[in-house]
């Protein structure tokens, strides 16, 4: 047990006044915000509401027979510095939020994934992850849920990149999505 500070007295009060030198108060510290505030954080893995499915954008153009979906994904749109990608891919960018698409179908997962850029955009996040898993349990055809996710990200415009997470953050089962900034 430790015992407790000796009181402060007059003396040492001078003395840390002298080390510290000419100070400004700031008019009402309480109102002064030390960073932006996070967002409240929201579950993700439930079913998306069936007027959020008719609301995302159409996907009938969406084969996943004629999508080849790489191990790894990664995209960097036109424009933009190859640095990003590398940074992205590095893990060099801090996951604001995320998306868990398991147990989703097609037309789920596509409101989901809508609806979660969406979101995200609002919040003025730019750097979110989308956990689309590795497609074990699927078909013959491949991971059908990462094939949607690369499509889609592709096809969204506020998207600057996105590339398969490091392992510690889900590897090639998650994508990490860089969005435009707000403005």
């Amino acid at each position: 047990m430790h015992d407790p500070p000796p009181p402060i007295n007059d003396e040492d009060t001078r003395l840390f006044r002298e080390s510290v030198g000419k100070i400004r108060r700031l008019r009402n510290p309480s109102s002064t915000p030390l960073e932006k505030p996070r967002p409240a954080p929201q579950p993700r893995r439930l079913q998306a509401a069936v007027e959020d499915v008719y609301a995302a954008p159409y996907i009938a153009d969406f084969n996943p027979e004629q999508i080849e979906v790489e191990e790894e994904l990664a995209f960097l749109r036109a424009g933009y510095s190859p640095k990003i990608l590398r940074r992205l891919k590095r893990g060099k960018l801090s996951i604001q939020n995320e998306l868990d698409l398991h147990d989703l179908n097609v037309s789920t997962a596509n409101a989901a994934i809508h609806n979660f850029l969406e979101d995200s955009r609002r919040h003025g996040l730019r750097c979110v992850k989308i956990i689309h898993g590795k497609g074990l349990g699927s078909s013959p055809r491949g991971p059908v849920l990462k094939g949607l996710t690369d499509y889609l990200l592709r096809r969204t415009q506020d998207v600057v990149a996105f590339a398969s997470a490091r392992p510690a953050h889900g590897g090639t089962g998650a994508a990490i999505v860089l969005l435009k900034r707000p403005g």
